[in-house]
């Protein structure tokens, strides 16, 4: 008899993109730390895979299409060596029902 193993652990990308289709509402919360570590060492690639995740977890065709890119344009955009322009990223929030809100995080500089 012949048994198959499941895995003892999978990939974190897979983790995360089955976890935001299990809840989409996830999508706000892990977009929002992503954002609040974008300007640390890494955090703008840790924005860029956030946004990937949620692209896959809606289905990158249906992204690409609701977002009026191409499909290939917005694969290259979000790998880890894509380089979104800001419309590009404007157009992937607004097509995964998403948008970027902007808050004091301190006192004023002057």
């Amino acid at each position: 008899m012949k048994t198959t193993k499941t895995p003892a652990s999978r990939p974190h990308d897979d983790a995360v993109v089955e976890m935001l289709k299990a809840d989409p509402t996830f999508a706000d919360d892990y977009l929002s730390a992503a954002l609040d570590e974008a300007g640390k060492p890494g955090g703008q690639a840790a924005l860029q895979a956030a946004l990937r995740h949620i692209a896959e977890a809606q289905g990158m065709a249906a992204v690409a299409e609701r977002a009026g890119i191409p499909r290939e344009s917005l694969y290259r955009a979000l790998s880890p060596r894509g380089n979104p322009t800001i419309k590009t990223l404007l157009a992937v929030l607004g097509a995964a029902g998403l948008h970027l809100a902007v808050s004091r995080q301190g006192p004023a500089h002057t």
